[in-house]
């Protein structure tokens, strides 16, 4: 490897292996040898810890965030409230849409009762009644 290019930083068991390999070094000079590293303006290298930290947890199996759904980002969950918004409008957030697996273009007929607003999707079977 040449002094002044980092290596690919391994993953999985390659990983795991390099590292017992390496049983007498520190935890930054096994960072450092597995790739996960980078250089500075001046050349001097750089470990990072956490990258390598977070590359041996994933290799060896062990998962600490749940797993994400559809694009990957956070958010807010279902509250299952919703308030009338200063324009006098109802939003329907895209929690509750993706629950239901509603597509843009779908259309609801709206009933309204004493008390509350009941949407029922157009061409729907009646599953309730």
């Amino acid at each position: 490897m040449a002094k002044d290019t980092p290596v690919k930083p391994l993953t999985g068991q390659e990983l795991i292996d390099k590292v017992k390999e390496l049983d007498s070094y520190s935890r930054e000079e096994k960072a450092k040898a597995c790739g996960y590293y980078s250089l500075t303006k001046s050349g001097a290298p750089r470990v990072n810890m956490m990258k390598f930290m977070n590359a041996l947890i994933a290799a060896q199996g062990i998962q600490f965030d749940s797993p994400q759904n559809g694009s990957g980002r956070g958010g807010r969950s279902a509250s299952y409230r919703i308030s009338v918004q200063a324009n006098g409008n109802l939003l329907i957030g895209a929690a509750y849409t993706k629950q239901m697996n509603l597509k843009p273009g779908d259309e609801f007929e709206i009933t309204l009762g004493r008390k509350h607003i009941k949407l029922k999707q157009v061409g729907a079977d009646d599953e309730e009644s």
